[in-house]
C-alpha cells in the first residue's frame, strides 16, 4: 500500500529543502573570487605628487582592470612592490612580505586559494633595465646585457613557480612595456630612436619567455596600446612621442616631472590592453 504524506509533513520537507539551498548559496557567496596582481610600480599605481615624490595611488592598471572587469564579488589582491626587479621579486629585500619576497607571498596565496583565483597579472623586468638609462656608451651596453640576462634567468623561475601554485586552469597574463624615454625626442631624436631599439629588444625577450608553452601565459600588448612604434607625424611630432607625453609624466616640467610612470589615463590604457585577455 502506497504511503501518503499529509500537508504538514510536505510543508516541513519543503522548508528543510529551501533552508539547505539557501545555506549552500550563502556558503558559495561567502567564498570570494580573487584577482591576484604581481609586479612593479605600475601594478600599484605609482605617480608623482606635487613635489615630484613618488607615491602609491588607487589608479594603477590593476585597480582599473579590476573595475573594468565588472565582476560582482571579484576581490583584488595587490602584492606589487615599487622598484622590484626580477632578482628581488624572488629574493626580496625591497618591500616587506611575511614570507620574505613577493614571489613567495604570491605562491602561498595561490596555494591557499586553490579554485578561488580567477586570474593573475604580472609585470616585471622594467626595473632591471631602468638604471641603464642614466649611463652611456659601452657602460650602458654592458648594463643592458646584464639586465636582460637577469630577466632571462629569473622570469622563467617566477612564471614556473606561479604556474605550479596556480594550476593549469588559472589565466596568467603578462605584459610588455611602453617606452617613457621617447620623450627625449624633444632634446635628441637620435636618443629617442635608440631607446626604441632597446624597447623592441627587451619586449622581444619578454615575449619569448612568456610564450614558453609550459607557462601558459598570454601577453598584454601595452607597447601597441601606447603606439610605441608608430612614428607617424602629428603636427611635426611623432605619434609615439605625443602618446608618451599624454600617458605619462615624462613631459611635465619640474618638480613633478619628468617621471617615467604612467598617469591615470596611461594606467587606463595599460588596463585596457589586459582586458580582452581576461577569462
Amino acid at each position: 500500500m502506497q504511503k501518503r504524506y499529509g500537508p504538514v509533513a510536505i510543508t516541513v520537507v519543503f522548508v528543510l529543502f529551501v533552508s539547505l539551498v539557501l545555506s549552500a548559496a550563502g556558503t558559495a557567496s561567502a567564498q570570494s573570487v580573487f584577482y591576484l596582481s604581481v609586479g612593479t610600480t605600475l601594478s600599484v599605481g605609482v605617480e608623482p605628487n606635487a613635489a615630484g615624490k613618488d607615491r602609491r595611488t588607487q589608479e594603477g592598471y590593476a585597480d582599473q582592470l579590476h573595475a573594468m572587469a565588472g565582476a560582482s564579488g571579484l576581490r583584488l589582491v595587490k602584492l606589487g612592490c615599487p622598484g622590484v626587479t626580477s632578482v628581488t621579486m624572488i629574493a626580496g629585500g625591497i618591500c616587506d612580505y611575511p614570507l620574505g619576497s613577493q614571489l613567495a607571498q604570491a605562491v602561498r596565496f595561490l596555494e591557499d586559494h586553490q579554485g578561488l583565483v580567477a586570474f593573475v597579472t604580472i609585470d616585471v623586468g622594467a626595473n632591471d633595465i631602468e638604471p641603464c638609462s642614466s649611463l652611456s656608451g659601452q657602460e650602458q651596453q654592458l648594463c643592458v646585457v646584464q639586465a636582460i640576462g637577469n630577466v632571462a634567468t629569473n622570469l622563467p623561475q617566477i612564471l614556473g613557480a606561479l604556474r605550479a601554485a596556480a594550476g593549469q586552469n588559472v589565466t596568467i597574463i603578462g605584459m610588455n612595456y611602453y617606452n617613457p624615454f621617447l620623450a627625449s625626442w624633444f632634446l635628441d631624436a637620435g636618443l629617442a630612436a635608440a631607446s626604441t631599439v632597446l624597447q623592441i629588444t627587451f619586449n622581444n625577450v619578454l615575449a619569448s619567455i612568456y610564450g614558453i608553452p609550459t607557462f601558459g601565459v598570454v601577453v598584454a600588448d601595452v607597447a601597441g596600446a601606447c603606439s610605441s612604434y608608430d612614428t607617424s607625424l602629428i603636427g611635426g611630432i611623432p605619434l609615439n612621442v605625443l602618446t608618451v607625453c599624454q600617458l605619462t609624466w615624462m613631459c611635465v616640467p619640474p618638480p613633478v616631472g619628468p617621471n617615467i610612470h604612467a598617469n591615470a589615463d596611461g594606467y587606463a590604457v595599460i588596463a585596457g590592453a589586459f582586458l580582452p585577455l581576461l577569462p
